[in-house]
């Protein structure tokens, strides 16, 4: 395919090189002179050269374009748009991009938090087919200028389409990035089960004493979640579940949702040891400030979600509001302020996202 990737960070780098890795054509956008400008300007003067460090293999690969230039990267030819950036600026990209689009393409969201709502709002006569991941198939980190080391990869990717319709074209023509993708009801499912709306807001926030005190030397997986941390964890996902099933769709925790992506299907392992000998053994050290991404963008872009879906379905969500709350009186922000909900999403465009296929 000719994949086009957006963001050059962590996740944008890894999945680009990876893909190139097997066969497919890759284009690496930078929209923007923020981030690890270090990486991105080494990649590029090297001839899009990255440097890929697996667990089982280490690889060496050259993308075909690195580039800043939106016209570059987003021509005819493009058959997959791949989105790797933060959902805060994914309504601002989306509106960019627009023009670009053309039919049959597909764009992939990693993840979405129900970013498909800007493309029915600003893109609806596309014709394309939107796909929002639960999450980033590679669990990755830049170390060094075009060098990318990926601690873990998930086993299965599950994955949400809209049009519904379109769900099997979308698996087939997928099929060739070899993430063993499966297909949910809709995007709606997978964007709840986006782990990040659990372990990165009750992690980041939990965290903060340790951040502020450790200096730079902090496992969040590691540390945060003792049993106590547990309990609040499991209350946020009856939350979740609670919606889940008010939705009509299946009624997964958080765990179960983690051991589909993490282990092979009809796996006998109990989830939360799966969940456990990730947190020893293959998560990734960090957050390293109080005012991560774990905060200020899964709590207005997950949380401030979830809370409004509450309120559409008359679903109580006490634990998921006081976390709000209590992450604006830390970083003193309004979090609801900006945040994602279904006035922000259109909550015409979010009645269509519910229809399941």
């Amino acid at each position: 395919m000719d994949i086009t990737v957006i963001g050059a960070g962590n996740g944008g780098s890894a999945f680009a090189a990876d893909v190139k890795a097997k066969g497919h054509t890759v284009t690496l956008l930078k929209t923007s002179d923020k981030g690890d400008m270090d990486h991105f300007l080494a990649v590029q003067k090297d001839n899009g050269r990255i440097t890929l460090i697996k667990p089982t293999e280490t690889v060496i690969v050259h993308l075909d374009k690195v580039t800043t230039d939106f016209d570059v990267a987003l021509t005819d030819t493009t058959e997959l748009i791949v989105i790797f950036m933060p959902t805060n600026y994914h309504e601002k990209l989306i509106k960019k991009i627009v023009p670009y689009l053309h039919p049959h393409q597909i764009v992939l969201l990693e993840p979405g938090y129900l970013s498909t709502a800007f493309f029915l709002e600003y893109a609806p006569d596309s014709n394309i087919a939107i796909v929002e991941a639960e999450s980033s198939p590679l669990d990755c980190r830049i170390t060094t200028p075009g060098v990318v080391n990926v601690s873990f990869e998930n086993i299965c990717n599950p994955i949400g389409v809209y049009p519904p319709q379109k769900g099997v074209e979308v698996m087939e023509r997928l099929e060739s990035l070899g993430y063993n993708f499966k297909l949910l009801h809709n995007v709606v499912e997978s964007a709840l089960h986006n782990p990040n709306l659990i372990v990165h807001t009750i992690g980041g926030i939990m965290s903060i004493p340790r951040i502020d005190y450790s200096k730079g030397d902090y496992w969040m997986y590691k540390e945060v979640f003792s049993p106590t941390i547990w309990n609040m964890v499991l209350a946020l996902d009856a939350e979740k579940i609670a919606i889940l099933e008010k939705l009509g769709l299946p009624k997964l925790s958080y765990l179960e949702a983690c051991k589909i992506r993490n282990t092979q299907e009809f796996s006998t392992e109990n989830a939360k040891a799966i969940f456990d000998h990730y947190a020893e053994f293959d998560s990734i050290i960090g957050p390293l400030v109080s005012n991560s991404r774990y905060i200020t963008e899964d709590v207005p872009e997950g949380l401030v979600l979830l809370e409004s879906l509450g309120q559409f379905l008359e679903v109580p969500t006490p634990v998921c509001s006081s976390l709000i709350t209590i992450a604006g009186a830390c970083l003193t922000t309004d979090f609801r302020l900006g945040g994602r909900t279904l006035k922000s999403l259109g909550e015409e465009n979010i009645k269509l996202l519910m229809v399941t296929h």
